[in-house]
Order: structure tokens, then sequence, then C-alpha cells
């Protein structure tokens, strides 16, 4: 009897493949300028990125990017609601 259940854990449907890679939505942007470093040892780069695509196209949004990046590049960004605070010039303790 426990074998006639349907839709029993860890059995798959028939149209689910082995091995097949899912993606997140995503939407391109193009970096536009480089801002400055980021971060409490600087690993982190704060860029202004046009959106390529979507809702939002042709919106400029200022993220923080971890790796190398140079304008001229294309992102995909799976979020494109929340922009990054911008860089405060006056570090800890200068006044």
């Amino acid at each position: 009897m426990a074998d006639d259940r349907k839709g029993r854990r860890g059995q798959k449907s028939e149209g689910d493949k082995k091995g097949a890679v899912v993606f997140s939505r995503a939407t391109p942007a193009s970096v536009e300028e480089v801002i400055g470093r980021t971060g409490s040892r600087g690993e982190v780069i704060q860029i202004r990125c046009k959106m390529l695509e979507g809702r939002d196209q042709n919106k400029i949004l200022r993220r923080n990017v971890k790796g190398p990046i140079q304008v001229g590049d294309i992102l995909m960004l799976r979020e494109t609601e929340i922009e990054a605070r911008p860089l405060n010039r006056s570090g800890r303790g200068m006044r």
C-alpha cells in the first residue's frame, strides 16, 4: 500500500533531469563609473551602473562589488531595488 502513494519525498517527477542547472532571474547592467573602495580592508569597490534591460532600463544605480571590475564590464544583478549607501569621504575620526 505504501508503494502506491504518489508524490513521496525523495522521488523526482518525470520532468526533472538529474544534474539540471537552475538559474535565478538576473538583469544585465553596464559599469559606468568606479567611485572608490570601501569595506574594512578596501576589498569592496563601489560603482555606478546603468541597467540595460527590465523594468528599470536606463536607470543608474550605485552598487558595491567584490572582485576585479572596470568601466565597461557587464554585471548580472539579481536584485535592482536596493541601492548602496554613498561613500563617506571623511574617515572615522577625521573632521
